[in-house]
């Protein structure tokens, strides 16, 4: 007999658009029906958004998938064992609404022909298969090179996420001949993000230019030994991460590691080293295209002029320089559940004028929706500085042991409390008659299947960070808050844990600006005040910059693991933020 689906039967009963099936709760019934998803998820043709992630059990996605959801506009199928071939039979066909499509950490060795994999590439002419898709995640897999038959099958990708992979070559054969691209205007001509660190890339190619919308660029942790001076060529390229590379030019490397991307084009465009006449002829024709395009998009020079203007400081304070200096201990357990941290102190803050610390909220909300995507790949705690007793141990503990008073609640086991936010979860659902849920309630997932829990724990013994879930009500920030304990957690990687830590500090030293210069005369609630200050800015009117003091992440023996930040740390917010060493 086959197994019971009661969230497919509840989810067709209330005609829901959106179904999360949670990864461990559900990996018995998968393996139950030899790996697939089950027949009923079919009859839902009203599904926009369906999500299923961390189930090991699931290797492909069965027949017919495509053509019974019509509406899908968002999948998700993060973490779980399906190959090339499991994909195909699901993914046969047209998705023509698909926007969002997330297959990381499947292990995939090559894609699945409907996305242009070899085995089906579809001819020239042939129709896309995905003519809405917006984002595409094909990170930690095992992928070692990409065809031509993604153009095609996805025009108008604006987002390629390739990082932690096997790729040997970029764009290598992603992009197809002249004669051969997908759109008018060239393949992928609305690509802007395109994030390729930790493969193997020994070549970032010249071709890299015939993306005309690139914004963002990130190699970071690969194999090169030189940039392009096509990168040059890139009209619209405004952040680019070059670290963790071998490059044979020094000068170039030390850029790369601590100056800002407009600073590397400008080198790459000169020529850098040893560049000959010629060279210097071709240099200058392709500088003469790039002005022509700026002009054309409406001026990003006299743009790059302002940001420059409005940079804001921030002064680091290094632990050698600092008396009492905050560490923080991990325990050895930490590595199976949540490996990766990266803190550091923030002083100065002011968040008492009007809505500061309400702004100051919402922007944390906004990085876990954008960058951290929804937490999934890392998670932000905020905390109060003096509320807090050092040092610290970034531990993990069973659910049943492991105690914290969340915000907003009374102490409580972390069994229990996630028991109770799915009983809450379960009662949203019943009262919206929708399948996603706000709040905590959307984390819930991301704990299936562990043994023991990430905290971070003071020296009393007290449960200060339960990631990726909630902080403590004891560290909580108030309107009196000035001196920050900033943490960002991550089961991905130590690079993306700094990357959000980047854009915090960034985020908060808007906010911290908008705040002291507009003094919250009007108490707005726009949320953009908190983002982004006025557009044009005279710099004599900060006061002091924030400091951000060092913390060092330490083993139980003290041998050093992370320190931030470092010299190399802050430089993918370089163009926004003047960094005093």
């Amino acid at each position: 007999m086959a197994a019971a689906w009661p969230e497919l039967e509840a989810a067709a009963r209330e005609r829901r658009r959106e179904l999360s099936l949670p990864g461990a709760a559900v990996a018995a019934r998968v393996a139950a029906a030899g790996g697939r998803l089950p027949a009923a998820l079919l009859a839902l043709p009203l599904l926009q958004s369906l999500e299923l992630s961390g189930c090991a059990a699931l290797r492909e996605l069965g027949p017919g998938l495509a053509a019974a959801l019509p509406a899908l506009h968002t999948l998700v199928l993060r973490g779980n064992a399906l190959g090339p071939a499991g994909l195909g039979a699901g993914l046969g066909g047209a998705l023509p609404a698909l926007r969002v499509l997330d297959l990381s950490g499947n292990g995939l060795e090559a894609l699945p022909a409907a996305l242009g994999g070899a085995a089906g590439a579809e001819p020239p002419g042939a129709a896309a298969a995905f003519p809405q898709l917006r984002s595409l995640n094909l990170s930690a897999n095992r992928l070692r090179e990409l065809g031509p038959g993604l153009a095609r099958a996805a025009p108008q990708l604006q987002a390629l996420l390739l990082s932690g992979n096997r790729l040997r070559a970029l764009p290598g054969g992603l992009l197809p001949p002249p004669a051969a691209a997908a759109a008018p205007g060239g393949p992928f001509p609305l690509l802007s993000r395109l994030e390729a660190a930790d493969n193997e890339v020994e070549e970032l190619g010249a071709d890299i230019a015939a993306l005309p919308a690139l914004k963002s660029l990130d190699v970071a942790n690969n194999h090169l030994q030189e940039l392009p001076s096509a990168l040059a060529d890139c009209p619209r390229l405004k952040e680019a991460n070059f670290r963790g590379n071998q490059l044979k030019d020094k000068r170039l490397e030390k850029m790369v590691n601590g100056c800002q991307t407009k600073a590397i084009l400008d080198y790459l465009r000169a020529g850098g080293r040893g560049k000959g006449k010629a060279e210097s002829t071709r240099e200058e024709a392709r500088k003469k295209k790039r002005e022509k395009q700026q002009k054309k998009d409406g001026g990003d020079g006299e743009q790059d002029e302002v940001e420059e203007a409005s940079k804001l400081l921030v002064k680091v304070l290094h632990v050698s320089e600092n008396p009492a200096p905050l560490v923080v201990k991990v325990s050895p357990g930490i590595k199976d559940v949540r490996p990766f941290i990266v803190c550091c102190v923030l002083r100065g803050v002011n968040l008492k004028p009007g809505n500061a610390l309400k702004r100051f909220l919402s922007a944390q909300t906004k990085l876990h929706e954008d960058i951290c995507e929804k937490r999934t790949v890392a998670t932000i705690a905020t905390h109060d500085l003096q509320l807090i007793k050092a040092p610290l141990m970034y531990d993990v503990q069973p659910p049943d042991t492991l105690k914290v008073t969340p915000l907003g609640r009374k102490e409580i086991k972390a069994k229990d409390l996630l028991r109770q936010l799915q009983l809450e979860a379960e009662e949203q659902r019943k009262q919206k008659k929708r399948q996603n849920v706000s709040g905590l309630h959307r984390y819930l997932q991301l704990l299936d299947g562990k043994d023991n829990y990430p905290c971070l724990v003071d020296a009393e013994g007290v449960v200060i960070s339960f990631p990726p879930i909630t902080n403590s009500e004891k560290t909580k920030i108030r309107k009196d808050t000035r001196d920050l304990f900033l943490e960002v957690t991550s089961d991905t990687s130590l690079q993306i844990c700094k990357d959000v830590m980047d854009t915090l500090i960034l985020k908060i030293a808007e906010l911290n600006r908008s705040t002291l210069e507009n003094k919250e005369d009007s108490g707005s609630d726009n949320e953009s005040d908190a983002l982004c200050g006025p557009a044009a800015l005279n710099p004599s009117q900060n006061t002091q910059p924030m400091l951000v003091e060092q913390v060092r992440v330490v083993d139980t023996d003290g041998n050093l693991k992370v320190l931030y930040p470092s010299k190399t740390d802050l430089s993918t917010v370089s163009s926004l933020l003047t960094v005093i060493r």
